[in-house]
């Protein structure tokens, strides 16, 4: 599967931004979703997942209530809606799919090793 994301860019901080990931490939659905970020110098950070039934949902403690992760298998493109953007949220966000294992689809994925396939990132910026 290729994934693409986009939505990135600038914004001032408190704003917002929705990220975007469209797959090519393989059914959508058959994939667990994920946003991952590595800021310079710090460990690559899981921010959210999705399983692959959408049932279920992830949110690593420092977005916890500002970030939303959802997805639309018509479109095959996950969105990361992401509010109240501060200065630290600046990094390079990434989507990612794993494959999971076969017939599990209620399970979300919080370590990026896990991850099969990354699109190439997008940059978000946020300014103070």
């Amino acid at each position: 599967v290729q994934l693409q994301a986009y939505g990135g860019g600038v914004v001032q901080a408190g704003g917002s931004l929705r990220l975007s990931c469209t797959a090519s490939g393989r059914t959508f659905n058959s994939y667990a979703m994920g946003w991952v970020r590595q800021a310079p110098g710090k460990e690559r950070d899981v921010v959210a997942a999705i399983s692959k039934s959408g049932g279920s949902t992830y949110y690593s403690d420092s977005v916890k209530g500002q970030f939303t992760i959802s997805g639309d298998n018509a479109k095959n493109t996950v969105y990361l809606q992401m509010n109240s953007l501060k200065p630290e949220d600046t990094t390079v966000y990434y989507c990612a799919a794993a494959r999971g294992r076969v017939g599990v689809i209620d399970t979300y994925y919080y370590t990026g090793r896990v991850y099969d396939y990354w699109g190439q990132g997008t940059q978000v910026t946020v300014s103070s």
